[in-house]
């Protein structure tokens, strides 16, 4: 199978963990980066004891590995007291005030080809908007964290995006086909937008170009940490990225700074 070669990296970050959970009302944006971790921990545990990683006949691009995944992750998330809008099962718990937008297998298809790019993104979003998120790299075990007002990290360690800010010189993440050479200096196809919008926040990538439109959870974790970083993001169309509606769709657009997202903008409208 091809994921298989990734198995042991999974199962050495998923010990058994039983943390003690704050209650809802107590809960800080520090112990929901606390219980996304354990969640992750969850998937990973649940991924690697899958054998067949495979379509699940169920609806197009779903994967048995994305059901798996789901399981453990909403399991975790609504047993502490969350509402939850995920990828595989949609919305749950939708009167609770904190829901947690979750794809528990972001880059399922790179999962089922054995390309080591996929992850579990999660972002609560409270009244005021994006709230805490967490990105794990499901292969390295790299973790991107975010909270609002208090910077992302990698790791561990404060990330920013990379100083380019001209389009021509720029190495830019997309998702689906573009019409035409935008400008670019090269181009990455990578399969999974959580990671390749936190590369842009860490300075692997300098820009991202969505031409298939995405739901929430496909971005809204890595939206936090590219703004905690400093980048900028936005939708193609103005409007409001933070969102809880499963149904909702985003065309989703980011850049090191302004002036290389305007010359994104530019190029798009040329």
């Amino acid at each position: 199978m091809g994921a298989q070669p990734y198995r042991s990296v999974l199962a050495a970050e998923c010990a058994p963990r039983s943390p003690q959970r704050p209650s809802l009302a107590a809960i800080e944006p520090e112990d929901l980066l606390s219980l996304f971790d354990e969640t992750a921990g969850a998937v990973a545990g649940a991924l690697s004891e899958l054998e067949d990683w495979g379509p699940a006949g169920t609806r197009p691009g779903q994967h048995r590995s994305d059901i798996v995944a789901d399981g453990a992750a909403v399991t975790a998330l609504l047993d502490a007291g969350l509402g939850v809008c995920s990828e595989e099962s949609g919305l749950h718990r939708k009167d609770r005030p904190i829901i947690v937008v979750v794809d528990p297998l972001d880059g399922s298809t790179n999962a089922a080809q054995g390309l080591g790019w996929y992850a579990t993104s999660l972002c609560a979003v409270d009244e005021r908007g994006a709230l805490a998120a967490l990105v794990r790299n499901l292969v390295s075990g790299e973790s991107y964290t975010a909270v609002r007002g208090g910077g992302a990290y990698r790791d561990g360690s404060p990330i920013r995006p990379s100083a380019a800010s001209e389009l021509s010189e720029a190495v830019v993440g997309l998702s689906g086909c573009p019409p035409r050479h935008l400008g670019w200096r090269q181009f990455r196809a990578l399969g999974a937008s959580a990671l390749d919008l936190c590369a842009v926040a860490d300075g692997r990538l300098d820009g991202f170009v969505d031409f298939a439109a995405h739901c929430p959870w496909d971005y809204l974790g890595a939206m936090l940490v590219c703004r905690e970083a400093g980048a900028r993001i936005e939708d193609a169309a103005g409007r409001d990225l933070t969102t809880t509606d499963p149904g909702a769709l985003r065309t989703v657009l980011a850049a090191a700074g302004e002036t290389l997202l305007t010359e994104l903008r530019a190029a798009l409208d040329r």
